[in-house]
């Protein structure tokens, strides 16, 4: 098998390729030059691994070659959007190209009985590995997507000299409340900022859980040695938090977001505005 390989490798990448390239699934996702890229690095891969003393059970995820190849095969599949089904039957392309190119070189119907069973077993193997290996890398990619999207919901704004705001919307829960603990911590110090002020303006409710995580970033503020200001406090929220008997006595609370830079200004006792490029660095 592993001389067959070697001897028609060129072949059988060829052939992998226009079998991928009939499939609808894989029209539009890879070009005709990627998938010969992918099949000439498969292709020697599996070669060199059927090289190896390896036992044939074990040679996708002993191999290095071959275990990176097909690794790198499934990312690359992830990150370019193909869908599982599309790589799942390049997969099984492969094995088809396999077997039709040693068919047309082995005679003796045993020969090709055990070449056919070493090829299943090995391509299954792979199959499997580019299964996993495709959900992990989705997943990856899902997670930093929703990282990225919780910073954007997120922002810091630079609001005056030594002040910043965070205007929160939509439900705050512990993830998120990281995300704006670690975006507002890295400002404090970067813009040496002695007042933050969180604006739940936008935020429609505010319960236990909520106060809680309000809190959280409060104190966490506080050890960085800045005040911490809270505007937004619509009279149901005011109403709701007095109903779930939160104490926020510790906390300085404004109706508006206006009222709080006037605060925040009156804190750090900067009453003058400062140059437009200071404002909106």
């Amino acid at each position: 098998m592993s001389s067959a390989l070697h001897d028609l490798g060129d072949t059988v990448a060829d052939r992998w390729v226009q079998l991928q390239l009939q499939q609808s699934e894989m029209g539009e996702s890879v070009s005709e030059a990627e998938l010969r890229e992918e099949a000439d690095a498969l292709v020697t891969a599996l070669a060199s691994s059927l090289d190896s003393t390896l036992p044939v059970g074990r040679v996708v995820t002993a191999h290095p070659e071959l275990k990176q190849a097909v690794t790198e095969f499934s990312l690359r599949r992830a990150r370019g959007g193909s869908s599982p089904t599309a790589t799942s039957l390049a997969v099984l392309a492969l094995k088809e190209a396999l077997l039709e190119s040693v068919q047309d070189s082995v005679e003796k119907s045993a020969e090709l009985y055990a070449i056919a069973l070493l090829v299943n077993r090995v391509l299954d193997a792979a199959g499997a590995l580019s299964f996993e290996t495709y959900v992990e890398g989705r997943e990856e990619i899902i997670r930093r997507q929703s990282r990225q999207l919780l910073e954007l919901s997120t922002p810091v704004v630079r609001l005056w000299h030594h002040v910043l705001a965070v205007p929160l919307i939509g439900t705050l829960d512990t993830t998120r409340t990281q995300v704006v603990m670690e975006n507002l911590l890295q400002a404090i110090q970067d813009h040496e900022a002695l007042v933050a002020i969180i604006d739940i303006t936008a935020v429609p409710t505010v319960d236990t859980a909520v106060a809680q995580h309000l809190m959280q970033t409060v104190n966490a503020v506080r050890l960085m040695g800045a005040d911490c200001v809270i505007s937004g406090l619509r009279p149901p929220i005011a109403m709701t938090i007095a109903q779930l008997g939160i104490d926020l006595s510790t906390i300085i609370t404004k109706a508006t977001l206006a009222d709080a830079l006037s605060e925040a200004i009156k804190i750090t006792g900067n009453g003058s505005p400062q140059s437009e490029a200071a404002v909106t660095r």
